[in-house]
């Protein structure tokens, strides 16, 4: 098959047969590229939708981006079942097999350093939200109150606020032990910026976006941690999701370089 190359991941050679009606990006079935004790997992993608002019382009259409996310994050969901692999950033494509292991020589001893150090490790992710507490709803039968005069309304509001203030000062206080406890599990760990609840859909303040790097051996002990906290504090909720592959440990290996943008070599 004609195309250009599409790289999602580096890894060590591995003996496990990937899932056997895994596509990729197109719709084309990935496959191992190896170079060296390095292997390369490609598939062939349309010059007319990924050459670098027309990336640009598809790069400014969410649904498209959308698409081939889920696409590329099938094959390293696959990869992480069965391996420890490396993932590159999106789009990342070369002209031919020769460009990918032109790179792979080029870069090849990073990527062995970072492949060692993730070796055998996933990524746990785990968010905590401070969830607004209802208000009683009005109805026929419970009538919206009203205050009495403006004084009792700004002595309402007072006791919402300080409310508010005590809530957003244990979720703090909750998340910052969580984040102490489960670090104590892990090989590494990462905080990232709250996510934006209106660009993430998720209800609620988030006060802690972190990710783990967790050896898969403990993985089980883990994620009992997680879920022995989720009923700790009322008002406080936690998310976790994994086992994902190590994108927030991979570094500059793994997420960027010159050729993740449009064709290589």
């Amino acid at each position: 098959m004609t195309g250009l190359r599409y790289v999602y991941a580096v890894c060590r050679p591995f003996g496990a047969a990937l899932q056997s009606q895994l596509t990729g990006v197109a719709g084309d079935p990935p496959r191992l590229l190896p170079h060296g004790d390095l292997v390369a997992v490609v598939s062939h993608v349309p010059e007319a939708d990924f050459c670098e002019e027309a990336l640009r382009a598809h790069l400014e259409d969410l649904d498209w981006l959308a698409g081939t996310a889920r696409a590329h994050q099938q094959v390293i969901d696959a990869l992480t079942a069965v391996t420890t692999p490396l993932p590159l950033r999106l789009a990342t494509v070369f002209r031919d097999d020769s460009g990918v292991r032109v790179m792979m020589e080029e870069r090849g001893e990073a990527f062995r350093r970072t492949l060692e150090r993730l070796d055998g490790r996933v990524e746990w992710g785990v968010k905590v939200y401070v969830e607004a507490e209802p208000e009683q709803a009005a109805g026929p039968e419970r009538p919206a109150p009203k205050p009495a005069s403006g004084r009792d309304y700004l002595r309402q509001r007072r006791m919402r606020t300080r409310a508010n203030d005590d809530l957003w000062s244990r979720a703090e206080d909750f998340a910052t032990r969580l984040h102490g406890t489960l670090a104590t599990r892990a090989d590494d760990a990462r905080l990232h910026a709250p996510q934006n609840p209106r660009l993430s859909g998720a209800a609620g303040r988030n006060v802690l976006n972190a990710a783990y790097l967790v050896r898969r051996d403990v993985s089980e002990e883990f994620v009992e941690m997680v879920d022995r906290t989720k009923d700790d504090a009322p008002g406080i909720r936690v998310e976790l999701t994994g086992p994902w592959a190590a994108y927030s440990f991979a570094g500059e290996e793994g997420a960027a370089g010159e050729e993740s943008t449009g064709e290589g070599s």
